[in-house]
């Protein structure tokens, strides 16, 4: 038998948490003033982290070209690691 035991969590707890995590999904991707079902806004969120996904790849794809045409002893260079530093 396992020691662990189980945790319940209230449905009054289940729509706070889904109400948080509505609140953090940008504007475009929220169904106006009505609470999308859980399972939407679940997958939506999903959706949402993949582009987030996306958009950090590319981003780093960028950087990474705009540095390799830098010369490495560039104030530029210097001024990006500096910022990639923080």
């Amino acid at each position: 038998m396992s020691s662990r035991r189980s945790t319940r969590i209230t449905e009054e707890e289940i729509s706070e948490l889904i109400s948080k995590l509505q609140s953090l999904l940008p504007e475009g991707r929220r169904r106006g003033n009505s609470r999308a079902s859980a399972t939407k806004l679940l997958k939506e969120t999903c959706n949402y982290i993949k582009s987030l996904h996306r958009e950090v790849d590319d981003l780093s794809d960028r950087l990474s070209d705009l540095m390799a045409g830098m010369d490495n002893d560039s104030a530029q260079a210097e001024i990006i690691r500096s910022l990639l530093r923080s």
